[in-house]
């Protein structure tokens, strides 16, 4: 069972987006913005909220595709995924790094994000674009090393793309670490969406290192 609510927060434009919102347990360190997947804000998005909420981070995870199908969620088939992806590139960027800086400023500082697959690309983008950020995580976001590769972060920022992930060629990420050494970024012995246990494509293992790094980002820029 989820140990948060949805609950529905104006935007920017006045537009109400569904959020997840899950308070810390124990004590306070911070404030994290946790991006979905082109699935939507699903059970497994969820967990993955209350796994950082018990690591002592309050989480926000806005419904970002509300604007075109309110409360969409979807499974793994390829006409699901298909259905997921045209929402998730089907609005403009600016309006999703509008809405991530409305949950950045809701959580105060020091704030954090992170986010899987079309969020990984959201997450990069904000840590580039948006203000308030202490540090990013972003997973497998198939923008980062084509239409964002010429984007500096402005906070510590890290990425983590799996070696075998057929979306994303791994010469273009070699390519996306050369041009910025400032990031580091991670390669795994996994395909594309490794870190979630939901679809075949889970590599635990990896997903565990990752999930490590990420942790151990937010731990050290919490100051």
């Amino acid at each position: 069972m989820s140990k948060g609510t949805m609950r529905t927060m104006a935007m920017a434009d006045s537009v109400g987006l569904g959020v997840y919102h899950v308070a810390a347990e124990g004590a306070r360190r911070g404030g994290l913005v946790l991006i979905q997947e082109i699935f939507g804000v699903t059970e497994h998005i969820k967990d993955c909220c209350d796994g950082y909420a018990a690591d002592g981070y309050e989480v926000l995870a806005p419904a970002l595709f509300d604007r075109q199908a309110p409360g969409f969620v979807c499974g793994y088939t390829p006409d699901e995924m298909q259905k997921g992806a045209a929402l998730a590139y089907g609005a403009p960027l600016e309006t999703r790094l509008s809405d991530v800086q409305v949950c950045i400023d809701a959580l105060g500082g020091p704030a954090f994000i992170v986010g899987y697959c079309f969020g990984g690309s959201v997450v990069y983008a904000a840590a580039c674009r948006c203000d308030g950020l202490a540090a990013a995580s972003s997973y497998y976001g198939r923008m980062v090393p084509t239409d964002l590769i010429d984007e500096k972060p402005k906070c510590p920022t890290i990425c983590h793309f799996g070696k075998s992930d057929a979306g994303i060629p791994l010469d273009g990420v070699e390519k996306f670490a050369a041009r910025h050494p400032e990031v580091a970024v991670y390669l795994y012995d996994a395909g594309h969406g490794f870190n979630s246990d939901r679809p075949t494509h889970h590599d635990a293992a990896s997903a565990k290192l990752a999930r490590e790094r990420t942790v151990a980002l937010f731990r050290k820029n919490e100051t």
